[in-house]
């Protein structure tokens, strides 16, 4: 496997009509959660992928597996269980492509996930490890140590280690998030957070500062996402600042940093330089606000390509 995530998904409410959700009469059913969309970007570049995960043995379950598998994403090692509903989320989404997240996730299916279902074998042969700060917040107690056991075991296969803090704070309260977060990062190859996360994290949106305090903290690569900003890298000391790439339209902005680490990775296994890398991540993260949905708008290589200007596009 190119890349290997664990996390929950979840059922995913869009609404038909924009605007406060107690005014909406209709969704649309569809799936989303922040390492589900990340497995589904980066299968959709060509890398290999597997995704660890639980949930419900009911159709809402069978709906997600079974898009995954569409989507050739490896999920054999997705279980359905018993007991546990499938998470759903409901959206709300305003006419400026932003909005908010409704969750209803207690109980969720991953709690079955335990340190003693992830062993050497599930990471032979992968190349990168992907995790976020989500399923961590869904289970603090129990699932911070089954990350920390995943890590351990992943480095000794000679894997990768990412991570994208993805800080709710409807999950877990600041202090929380960066006590936790913070302890997890010396084992980390790679952060990729927002400029809010790293807010949280370092107390300081000056990127000079943030970098500095990850390479105290033994980190080699960071990048720092701001969206229509565009984003800033550091890797063993260089720095490079990407323009943000500017999106045809903006729909609906969730989805977009999954994107962004979609493309950042396809691009480091690809072996390409720190700019370039930058630049086509911003470039995916520019494409998936013009679509509605968590990650409808996660594009194909070919997509990517034609975008960048490196492949031909033919209309008819």
């Amino acid at each position: 496997m190119d890349v290997i995530t664990i996390g929950d998904a979840m059922v995913s409410m869009q609404p038909q009509t924009k605007g406060p959700m107690r005014f909406v009469n209709s969704f649309d059913r569809k799936a989303g959660g922040a390492e589900f969309n990340l497995a589904i970007g980066c299968a959709r570049l060509g890398l290999s992928t597997t995704w660890i995960s639980r949930l419900g043995n009911d159709e809402f379950g069978r709906f997600i597996r079974n898009f995954a598998r569409g989507e050739g994403v490896d999920t054999s090692q997705v279980g359905l269980v018993d007991g546990y509903p499938t998470s759903v989320q409901f959206k709300e989404v305003y006419e400026g492509g932003g909005g908010r997240t409704f969750y209803y996730r207690s109980n969720s299916p991953t709690v079955t996930l335990t340190e003693e279902t992830i062993g050497a074998s599930t990471f032979k042969g992968g190349r990168v490890l992907h995790i976020t700060g989500v399923f961590m917040a869904l289970d603090k107690e129990k699932n911070v140590p089954l990350v920390k056991k995943a890590i351990r075991l992943a480095k000794e296969q000679g894997l990768f280690i990412s991570l994208d803090p993805n800080i709710r704070l409807k999950l877990w309260q600041k202090e929380e998030a960066r006590e936790a977060l913070l302890d997890i990062l010396p084992e980390v190859d790679l952060l990729l957070a927002g400029m809010e996360e790293a807010e949280i994290l370092f107390n300081s949106v000056d990127p000079d500062v943030i970098f500095q305090k990850c390479s105290d903290l033994g980190l080699s690569s960071v990048v720092l996402k701001d969206g229509g900003n565009g984003s800033t890298g550091w890797e063993n000391g260089e720095k490079v600042v990407a323009p943000p790439v500017k999106a045809e339209s903006v729909v609906d902005t969730v989805g977009a940093g999954d994107g962004f680490d979609a493309g950042y990775l396809y691009s480091w296994l690809q072996g390409w330089p720190l700019e370039k890398r930058l630049h086509v991540a911003n470039t995916i993260g520019s494409m998936v606000v013009g679509v509605s949905g968590d990650n409808e708008g996660l594009p194909y290589l070919d997509d990517v390509l034609i975008r960048l200007g490196e492949k031909e596009f033919i209309e008819r």
